[in-house]
């Protein structure tokens, strides 16, 4: 197998068995759950993507990635990971602006993601990358996928709830 398919398929393997743990663990927990408790682990899953900063490593490294589309991953993806955080703190206060800031978080993203797949896709970063690069593709941002989903999921069916210790 190449090194393209195989990171193809792991993608693939990580974003299947990604919804089916979502499906038959995360979403029974969820519902049972106030929004802000609910979404509040959701939003964790996103506060790590700082380690998108590894591409300036990766490059320096030999992994052939043009200037902007590196930008775009690492800024991008930072810029999600605040957007993250600020969100958890916002919904562990109970302040009002956390459910806006995780509606602004999917949105940045969502966004993100997709132009990280579009960029990656048209510099074939799959068939470049490796380690730790190979990693995040295959399995971080398959999982990234999934809990935007979840966090859409909870942000749009509980429209009216509360952001109480319930709530």
């Amino acid at each position: 197998m190449d090194v393209t398919t195989a990171a193809y398929a792991a993608s693939t393997l990580s974003f299947i068995f990604g919804v089916a743990a979502a499906n038959w663990y995360a979403a029974p927990w969820l519902r049972s759950r106030g929004r802000a408790t609910a979404l509040i682990p959701l939003l964790w899953i996103h506060a790590p993507r700082y380690v998108a900063f590894q591409i300036f490593s990766a490059k320096a490294a030999g992994f052939d990635v043009p200037d902007d589309i590196r930008n775009r991953i690492a800024y991008g993806d930072a810029l999600s990971a605040v957007l993250a955080f600020a969100a958890v703190a916002a919904l562990h206060y109970r302040t009002p602006i956390g459910v806006a800031l995780a509606w602004l978080l999917s949105a940045v993203g969502i966004f993100d993601l997709l132009i990280a797949m579009v960029g990656g896709i048209q510099a074939n970063l799959f068939a470049k990358a490796a380690g730790l690069t190979w990693l995040i593709l295959t399995l971080y941002v398959p999982v990234l996928w999934v809990s935007h989903g979840l966090i859409i999921w909870q942000l749009v069916s509980r429209r009216s709830g509360s952001l109480g210790p319930n709530g």
